[in-house]
């Protein structure tokens, strides 16, 4: 693992006391990751990028700097390692100017759940869960006591969408959209943004680890069209922004009609359905 270091000065909002907050970007040295990147520095931002490609990183970072003007520290690490995944746990809760994360960073797998090997699964789900996880539970109490920031979340339409086969992936992105949901309602009172953005097939480097080829698949959205939505939806804090759905009302129906069924998870006896005899 390898951190490089490179700390500018800081630049304050011209009519207000407080700094731009540098952001933190995982799975930064490419697609979705270094769109981000390069955003977040188009608009000011200080970055720390995240990634276990040090070339591609050192590249941006040469880049984004010269183009922007903006201070980039690297850390090169791999997130499925406990000992790297804490030096980055360590520098969000430590790093005060740290205001904004992105959690990034994931993967994907070919193959059906039977023909998948439990090690790549675990692993899928370690970086894809437990590292996203981690690195919330590592910002979130600071930006709570600080009364500001935001944590963006990158899911996928495939964890609303078990019709389309990839069972494990899908469901770790069931577990990203929840958690985030769950998080804006704890952190929105306090002031900490929570974002889950949705993609769906999106030209980034994910297909080649499952074995598909991108060019041969429909509908392909581009990474910076990506990016730009997302943001988008992160400047009008949604708590959830689906970048390729036409019709807000769709996501707005579905979760009308999943909080019409709130009320009856409290009923003290099993639906009559359940207690009439066939």
């Amino acid at each position: 693992m390898t951190i490089i270091m490179n700390i500018g000065p800081s630049r304050e909002k011209s009519n207000a006391m407080t700094t731009i907050p540098s952001v933190l970007v995982t799975g930064a040295s490419t697609g979705i990751g270094a769109a981000y990147a390069e955003r977040f520095a188009r608009r000011g931002h200080d970055l720390v990028l995240v990634a276990r490609d040090m070339a591609r990183m050192e590249a941006l970072a040469a880049r984004l700097r010269q183009q922007n003007g903006v201070a980039i520290d690297i850390i090169q690490a791999d997130l499925t390692k406990a000992d790297e995944l804490a030096t980055v746990e360590a520098r969000l809760r430590d790093d005060v100017r740290i205001g904004i994360l992105v959690n990034n960073a994931g993967t994907a797998i070919g193959g059906s759940f039977i023909e998948q090997s439990t090690d790549d699964v675990a692993r899928l789900v370690a970086l894809n869960t437990t590292a996203l996880l981690r690195l919330a539970s590592a910002i979130a109490p600071r930006l709570a006591k600080a009364g500001d920031g935001a944590i963006v979340n990158m899911g996928s339409v495939v964890g609303l969408a078990p019709e389309f086969g990839m069972t494990v992936y899908g469901a770790t992105k069931a577990f990203v959209l929840f958690l985030s949901q769950g998080l804006s309602l704890e952190l929105a009172p306090k002031g900490v943004y929570v974002q889950a953005v949705l993609p769906a097939t999106t030209r980034t480097e994910i297909w080649d680890h499952v074995g598909a080829d991108i060019n041969a698949l429909s509908n392909v959205m581009e990474v910076g069209d990506l990016v730009d939505a997302a943001l988008v939806g992160f400047d009008r804090r949604e708590p959830v922004t689906i970048p390729p759905l036409p019709d807000a009302g769709q996501w707005d129906a579905l979760q009308a009609a999943r909080q019409a069924m709130l009320p009856n998870y409290r009923n003290e006896l099993p639906a009559e359905r359940y207690r009439t005899v066939a």
